[in-house]
């Protein structure tokens, strides 16, 4: 790669990507000039204009500042791109077509990895939790770390931290095959349920690739996975192999797990000193098993039971996983980005855990059409274990549309006939009526959208 000695700023196209956005704000902090493109505005956007980056909202050359504009100067300037910009975009081809060096965001990502002790977290479901709560308790501890998120944590109000510790946390994103660009110190693996069929084509070509991925651990590190995944991949002869979970086998295993005044208290079984009574403050059989692979990899970084234990019992979660947006007299509001059948399973199942026995309504968002062709049954499926629900009209992001695919092909197969397809208009009034129970989000397209405008609603009508 090219290196940054000579370079004055960095275009970033795709800005508002909550992983590009950590991106340029970390550019920013070493003085770079900072500058990108999105194709909405957005609270992420906002934010990145009020800490210096110049962003624009159209696809024109028109509306590049004056040191990513000119050709002849384009030794002086990296751009880095996120593979959800079309093909087709103006400013992208503009700056292929001229000559500008161009990266993907992985491949900034693998240069900061290489650089230094890198803990990668990837897999299909799970991978913000794990790696924004491995990136607190490190970042609790001695150990301390810097950390690339694929969220805003809800502790630090950022998905980027900067120290001085050689360790770095980033999310290893497997969409594009990005993951392999990383070398990690250590590397963890929550699962590999078939997503991103539209890139991989089969399942087995996705397995293959996280496999590919436990080879990318440097020689000599650690390589942690799910216990029901590794007899699924081919494995690295060079690294330290635990795994995780609450089967005797475990090398890192849950143990005692009670309920108690809205939180989980468990043990981990270590290969060493125990991590005794953990207390976490999210729903889900799911979190403990996050919690779980988040101490085994801070573990394997050298940080002591004492410091897991308090920053587990700390944690306060990612905006936009299980988020809790509202809580009235009836009516409990939360936030959640799953988009896949079983992250769908595993939101409703903690929702039925903590709250037996309220209503739940949902509103689903479908992201990609071909993510809902691949997973329709699937999330059919899923979404009848809900009382209520709406669907959102489909998000493509960066697809044409597929005929035949949308939110009505989900409702034409789901066994629970209370549900309702409606657009974006019709979703506010839609829930005039929801006074009681249990109300979900669930997506992740621009479904964020009506987070603020449905809290400020059920405020008004419950508060």
């Amino acid at each position: 790669m090219r290196g940054l000695t000579n370079i004055e700023g960095i275009y970033f196209l795709g800005i508002g990507g909550i992983g590009m956005s950590a991106l340029a704000r970390y550019f920013l902090s070493q003085g770079y000039i900072v500058c990108g493109y999105d194709r909405t505005e957005s609270p992420l956007t906002d934010t990145l204009s009020e800490e210096g980056c110049s962003i624009t909202y159209e696809d024109s050359i028109d509306s590049l500042p004056v040191l990513f504009s000119e050709p002849s100067e384009n030794y002086r300037v990296l751009v880095v791109y996120t593979p959800a910009i079309p093909k087709e975009s103006i400013l992208l081809n503009f700056f292929r077509d001229n000559g500008y060096t161009i990266y993907k965001r992985s491949e900034i990502l693998g240069v900061i990895s290489s650089e230094t002790d890198a803990v990668a977290v990837a897999g299909t479901h799970g991978k913000t939790t794990v790696s924004t709560m491995t990136a607190h308790i490190l970042s609790s501890s001695p150990v301390n770390c810097s950390a690339f998120l694929g969220g805003i944590s809800k502790n630090y109000d950022t998905n980027l931290l900067l120290s001085e510790s050689r360790y770095t946390v980033m999310e290893a994103d497997e969409f594009d095959r990005s993951f392999l660009h990383l070398s990690p110190l250590i590397s963890v693996v929550t699962a590999i349920d078939p997503d991103h069929l539209d890139i991989y084509g089969t399942a087995e070509s996705m397995v293959d690739a996280y496999s590919d991925f436990c080879h990318r651990t440097r020689p000599g590190g650690t390589l942690i996975l799910n216990e029901n995944i590794i007899s699924s991949l081919s494995l690295p002869g060079d690294a330290k192999i635990y795994t995780y979970g609450t089967g005797e086998k475990a090398s890192f295993r849950a143990s005692g797990i009670r309920k108690e005044e809205g939180s989980y208290i468990f043990d981990i079984i270590t290969p060493g000193e125990p991590v005794t009574d953990i207390r976490i403050h999210l729903p889900g059989i799911v979190n403990i098993l996050n919690a779980t692979a988040a101490a085994s990899a801070a573990w394997c970084a050298g940080v002591a039971p004492e410091f897991i234990r308090s920053a587990l019992g700390s944690y306060k979660g990612v905006r936009r996983r299980f988020d809790v947006r509202y809580t009235g007299k009836e009516i409990t509001y939360i936030d959640d980005y799953a988009h896949h059948p079983q992250e769908i399973n595993a939101l409703v199942s903690a929702v039925r855990d903590f709250w037996p026995g309220r209503h739940v309504t949902g509103i689903f968002q479908p992201h990609l059409y071909s993510r809902t062709r691949d997973f329709a049954e699937g999330f059919a499926d899923a979404l009848d274990k809900l009382d209520e629900i709406l669907l959102l009209t489909l998000y493509p992001a960066r697809e044409k549309p597929i005929p035949g695919v949308s939110s009505d092909m989900i409702a034409g197969m789901m066994k629970n006939r209370n549900v309702k397809v409606v657009t974006k208009e019709e979703l506010l009034p839609a829930l005039k009526d929801v006074k009681r129970g249990l109300l979900l989000t669930i997506g992740a397209g621009d479904i964020d959208r009506f987070i603020e405008p449905i809290t400020e609603m059920l405020k008004k009508k419950t508060g």
